[in-house]
């Protein structure tokens, strides 16, 4: 229970800061400008001979829904990493840990409910935000995403990975220092992802080998395929198969979701990563 009580003060505190109010006013503008483009699909093509058809425009949108989500999912992990990076080291240089310490909470309860409170603060402007995103594209273009709970499922998985690894480098570095590294690192694992595609589009197992260790070391990435493949259409994804392997090199672009085996592998990572967290923190000098 005190565990809870820690997430209640973080929630708190990260709803107050200003950062939220302004990420939240930005979010409003940006869903008002991508909804009016989105708005402009069905007018392509007016006045030729052969006007857009609902294929080219599914297309389309679910093209320009991918990349606004890509955005999406970018503000979400540049977010969750600056929240986490200060949690810990923010309070022990001010004195604050030690004397909630002092009380009755133990160290596991203190960074455990530190977790929550950060997971809740992701979860309190993901879901809404992404939802209504395309649930406004839905009204003004006509296209769906085939698999929306599972996008939402995904990229928020993504931002609760970089977010754990953030909190755990909190334990240890001060907030700018951490948060610069869960950036680099949440960068480099992309990048990991694209090289890994050119190694199967020109059939280099090292090139290969280097993107999946680089999905199971820190699977920011898998998870951004796996919300790929929950905006796409099954028309787009059946042309870029008959395609071949060539599509397996763009980062916009997933064939499949990822396997349940690597669904499972990203949960115990961030159990394990938490773990070591806790371990972190109880091994440090106040």
């Amino acid at each position: 229970m005190l565990a809870l009580t820690i997430t209640r003060l973080q929630l708190q505190e990260l709803l107050r800061r200003r950062l939220f109010l302004v990420l939240l006013l930005l979010t409003v503008v940006v869903i008002a400008l991508t909804t009016w483009g989105f708005s402009r699909i069905p007018s392509l093509g007016e006045g030729q001979a052969r006007p857009i058809s609902d294929v080219q425009r599914a297309a389309v949108a679910s093209q320009l829904l991918i990349l606004v989500m890509f955005m999406f999912s970018f503000v979400l992990a540049f977010s969750a990493v600056f929240a986490a990076a200060p949690a810990i080291s923010a309070e022990v240089e001010s004195g604050t840990t030690l004397a909630m310490l002092a009380r009755p909470i133990t160290r596991l309860e203190y960074v455990v409910g530190k977790w929550l409170g950060l997971v809740a603060t992701v979860l309190i402007y993901a879901i809404p935000a992404a939802s209504i995103q395309m649930v406004l594209v839905q009204i003004v273009v006509g296209y769906s995403p085939p698999h929306p709970l599972e996008f939402l499922a995904f990229v928020i998985g993504e931002a609760i990975v970089v977010l754990t690894l953030s909190l755990l480098l909190s334990t240890r570095f001060a907030g700018m220092v951490g948060g610069v590294s869960g950036l680099i690192l949440w960068g480099l694992a992309w990048m990991g992802g694209i090289v890994g595609g050119v190694g199967l589009v020109f059939d280099n197992a090292t090139l290969t080998h280097v993107g999946t260790a680089s999905k199971l070391i820190l699977p920011t990435d898998g998870l951004w395929r796996g919300a790929v493949w929950s905006l796409e259409p099954a028309t787009l994804i059946a042309a870029a198969r008959a395609a071949g392997v060539a599509a397996a090199a763009n980062p916009f672009f997933a064939a499949d979701p990822p396997e349940a085996l690597y669904v499972v592998w990203c949960v115990a990572w961030i159990l394990f990563v938490l773990a070591v967290a806790v371990w972190s923190f109880t091994r440090k000098e106040l």
